[in-house]
């Protein structure tokens, strides 16, 4: 398999364009783990301590017998844990469960917090300055944040001193945030998407079939070509092997610019990814 480029951070590392996704109810096996790294030369696998899944992955890099320099590894800190030591321990749990030293990539999960009693913005604040110690003491090869929105960003650019190496954010056909891929790269904030096939809705659409059609290949390769034909890091998820081997066969073509152009034309702004806990404002 062909390996996947790379995609600078304003730090100077490289993270692979396309990566293997997990996620909870049933988004995680080890079989598909181990097929991605062995089989599909698969270099960068992106979780959640959310997702449950940590500790089982950890034994299946383990297992793969990749090491660990040639791996990226992101996981991301559940607002349960926002805090400056709560951040801290998170982390480190995180670690234990995953079997690492240190992460390539850390993340704060969501903007919202549940620190009640506290403004999000002051938390956020505090959760931040716990992420940039990680950061300065070789921890995490980079920190960044996920689901975070302009006013989120400037705030937190105010209040810290490192800028969020990298934003995640929902991306598909149907939800391409432009005002925000526009201010992340004028900050310097590299842009990664989740859910690009907008849950299966984008692989029967008519106009994502007839490109397919006209290039021979599948929906599926159709969105995560665009996507990362967009400087976009990917991370379609998937628990099947072959999914997996399928997906990650989208360096072998290149979109013509009147069909990027046609994918561009579906937004509807639509978001398939909500908050699923309870909010404290402030």
């Amino acid at each position: 398999m062909q390996s996947s480029p790379t995609v600078p951070l304003s730090n100077g590392l490289q993270i692979p364009i396309l990566g293997l996704g997990t996620s909870h109810h049933g988004g995680y096996s080890n079989e598909a783990v181990l097929y991605a790294l062995r089989e599909c030369g698969i270099r960068h696998i992106d979780t959640a301590k959310r997702y449950g899944c940590e500790e089982a992955l950890g034994k299946a890099v383990a297992e793969s017998s990749v090491p660990r320099q040639d791996l990226w590894l992101t996981t991301k800190l559940w607002p349960g844990d926002y805090g400056y030591q709560s951040t801290k321990e998170a982390f480190r749990a995180s670690c234990v469960r995953l079997g690492v030293e240190y992460l390539d990539l850390y993340l704060m999960h969501w903007p919202d917090c549940t620190v009640q009693g506290r403004s999000n913005r002051e938390v956020r604040a505090e959760t931040w300055r716990a992420m940039e110690d990680l950061y300065d003491e070789g921890l995490c090869q980079a920190i960044g944040v996920s689901n975070f929105l302009v006013p989120h960003l400037e705030e937190l650019k105010e209040d810290c001193g490192v800028v969020p190496h990298v934003n995640q954010v929902e991306y598909h056909p149907f939800q391409q945030p432009r005002v925000l891929m526009d201010y992340c790269c004028k900050e310097g904030i590299t842009f990664e998407g989740y859910c690009p096939l907008a849950k299966g809705q984008a692989l029967i659409h008519p106009t994502i079939l007839q490109i397919a059609n006209k290039y021979g290949r599948t929906a599926s390769q159709i969105c995560i070509r665009w996507s990362i034909q967009n400087g976009v890091i990917t991370i379609p998820k998937s628990t099947k092997p072959e999914r997996i081997l399928e997906n990650c066969q989208v360096f072998g073509f290149t979109l013509k610019e009147d069909d990027m152009e046609c994918i561009k034309r579906l937004h509807s702004d639509k978001k398939l990814i909500h908050l699923t806990y309870p909010l404290w404002k402030g």
